[in-house]
């Protein structure tokens, strides 16, 4: 069974990231989310809200998707889950030359059993991130084009709390 890894901070998860699930499930068997719990980095949500909302919209997919939290190394990860495949989205050139760095430090680490695969971004993603959602949403802009609707409310009511 071909297990992938789709990691990321999700903060909060895009239409673009849940893009890159469906369509990861075309070559995993099974796709773990996995949310990168980082201190160094300022999410809006917490780790268990930014879980919440992943595992809410993958519900669809049944035990084809698992949703889990980690800390330090990715390759760790993998290993701990049996894993085999890193899945990463990309949306730009810019996007390719950084993943690709990481995914030749990732074949090293794993002594060649892993392999990076790269998901190129649906055309109505390629300029949708994390950080533009949570800057519209504290401009009060319309997110339904972003996120789906079941986190609209969670979103904004995160960006006035910030405010």
């Amino acid at each position: 069974m071909k297990i992938g890894v789709y990691a990321g901070s999700f903060d909060p998860i895009t239409k673009g990231h849940f893009d890159v699930i469906k369509k990861s499930l075309k070559i995993a068997d099974k796709v773990i989310v996995a949310v990168i719990n980082n201190s160094n980095k300022k999410c809006w949500f917490s780790l268990k809200e930014r879980e919440h909302m992943i595992k809410m919209l993958v519900a669809e997919f049944g035990d084809k998707v698992e949703v889990k939290s980690f800390n330090g190394l990715l390759i760790d990860f993998m290993k701990e889950n049996h894993a085999d495949i890193i899945i990463r989205g990309l949306r730009a050139v810019s996007d390719f030359e950084y993943e690709l760095g990481y995914a030749f430090v990732n074949h090293d680490l794993s002594f060649g059993e892993v392999e990076t695969i790269f998901i190129p971004a649906s055309r109505e993603y390629m300029y949708l991130s994390s950080s533009g959602v949570r800057e519209a949403a504290s401009a009060g802009a319309r997110l339904d084009i972003f996120i789906d609707e079941r986190l609209i409310d969670m979103v904004e009511a995160k960006a006035k709390s910030l405010k």
